[in-house]
């Protein structure tokens, strides 16, 4: 007979973990599934494609209806649960339904963290983390013309520039001094800055937002040094609180997350995993999707009882989803004691290039304008090779290969093609030869390529025009 595991939240790090989890033995388990939202599994990470009409609600889904029906699991979608009985092992919904389990893994993510101001509660003010928000922004961008956009980092950003192609006036307010200070060094942020800037946004960094005005509905803000700003609209980017209230509820051990092992599962209760957003694992919460499909993929085998390395954090690459910025930046690119940074910088041409070294070590990197050499600079950051043989050309696409180093020209040059679900050149071109695939959706579907931040596209194509036109020859 099968064990019983009952899952709460139906996002992406916790559906990774189930799909990873059927792929070793799809009769392990008897799944139950319980989603807060009224929406199967979807791409939350590239809602704002909604905003800038690139996506649709159905193109972002991941596993429709029918899936989880082919599956054999049992969904139950728009039933937030309220209550763990941890003797009892079950769950019970806020309706009622409840479910019992042999194993629990908690998927519940996280909430938006809305700034500290008066003026949260008004009508016009919403976050930027699920349909429901993008809705009510669409919404908004079809009455109103003013928005504001509280938080300068990746989420922030994407959703401002979605609200500017919507047609509204879109201002930023970021509290540091530069734009994704917590992936761009100074430079780059000015950078960005200014490039938002020519598309038509108001970018102000280093602004302190101290309330929210209006009555009932957002009218404008006001800062710190007395200043304001007219606003019909104001979403909050501010950063995100892992959802801990049920596991703090139903007393699992918890920091800012829920508190795991290195195989995910709570150091209070051995019948409980934790996953995605939501845990916190060697004193470290996520909020990427590459770590958390990490994670999933460690807790899916353990889980199922097969022997796995335990999870270990990783460099993972970071862009910006937005049409006409190109840039990324992976570990530590901080000027830091014991580093060295070699630069390069073309005002001309608006690019600029940071690789940061310790010990003749790639640690580090910064790229804007020309983001070619990131995946291959991702690449020396894991292996830590010393690079002392090709220093010079690091910076240079196409550079020679040195002993034991892939430095080949093009997008298709690189080991690592999708950065969040962890596939390799190698994959990509298994498949497409093995299973005869044409296009990307095919790629993405056997693989799972592509089905993250969608950054990896282009590099898929022309993997695909590559390895078709081999077999072509």
């Amino acid at each position: 007979m099968s064990k019983r595991l009952v899952m709460i939240g139906n996002g992406m790090a916790g559906m990774r973990a189930i799909e990873e989890i059927m792929e070793i033995d799809d009769a392990l388990f008897d799944i139950t599934i319980f989603g807060a939202e009224p929406y199967p599994n979807y791409n939350r990470i590239r809602l704002a494609e909604i905003l800038t009409g690139e996506g649709t609600v159905a193109g972002l889904t991941l596993n429709d209806a029918g899936w989880y029906e082919t599956a054999g699991i049992t969904l139950h979608l728009g039933k937030k649960v309220v209550r763990i009985d941890r003797e009892k092992h079950r769950v019970i919904a806020e309706d009622g339904t409840t479910a019992e389990y042999d194993v629990l893994i908690l998927a519940t993510g996280s909430h938006p963290s809305m700034i500290p101001v008066p003026g949260t509660d008004k009508a016009g003010v919403v976050p930027f983390r699920n349909i429901a928000d993008t809705n009510a922004m669409l919404a908004a961008a079809r009455v109103y013309p003013r928005a504001a956009v509280i938080g300068g980092g990746l989420l922030g950003l994407e959703a401002a520039y979605g609200l500017l192609y919507q047609g509204m006036q879109v201002m930023v307010i970021h509290d540091q001094p530069h734009l994704m200070n917590h992936q761009l060094d100074a430079t780059a942020g000015r950078m960005l800055g200014s490039r938002l800037a020519a598309f038509g946004m108001d970018v102000r960094t280093g602004v302190q937002t101290t309330e929210i005005l209006g009555d009932d509905r957002v009218t404008g803000l006001r800062f710190a040094d007395g200043s304001g700003i007219e606003a019909d609209l104001v979403v909050m980017a501010a950063g995100i609180v892992p959802n801990t209230d049920l596991a703090r509820q139903a007393g699992l051990d918890c920091g800012r997350g829920i508190t795991v092992d290195a195989h995910m599962r709570s150091i209070s209760d051995p019948a409980v995993y934790a996953v995605g957003e939501c845990a916190e694992c060697d004193n470290r919460t996520h909020g990427f999707v590459a770590p958390l499909f990490a994670q999933a993929k460690v807790l899916a085998a353990h889980i199922a009882g097969r022997q796995t390395a335990p999870y270990r954090d990783t460099a993972h690459g970071t862009q910006l989803k937005v049409s006409g910025v190109d840039l990324y930046s992976a570990g530590d690119f901080g000027a830091t004691e014991g580093a060295e940074a070699i630069l390069y910088l073309d005002q001309g041409m608006d690019i600029y290039k940071k690789v940061v070294l310790r010990d003749h070590r790639v640690v580090g990197c910064v790229l804007f304008g020309d983001t070619a050499d990131g995946p291959r600079l991702l690449d020396l950051i894991r292996s830590q090779a010393d690079v002392t043989a090709i220093r010079s050309q690091l910076l240079q696409a196409g550079a020679a290969s040195s002993p034991g180093m892939q430095f080949s020209a093009g997008p298709a040059g690189f080991s690592v093609v999708c950065g969040c679900q962890g596939v390799v050149r190698g994959d990509v071109v298994e498949a497409i030869r093995g299973y005869g695939l044409t296009d990307i959706y095919g790629v993405m579907s056997e693989t799972r390529a592509g089905r993250g931040c969608g950054a990896c596209h282009g590099a898929i194509q022309a993997l695909l025009n590559e390895t078709m036109s081999g077999v072509a020859a």
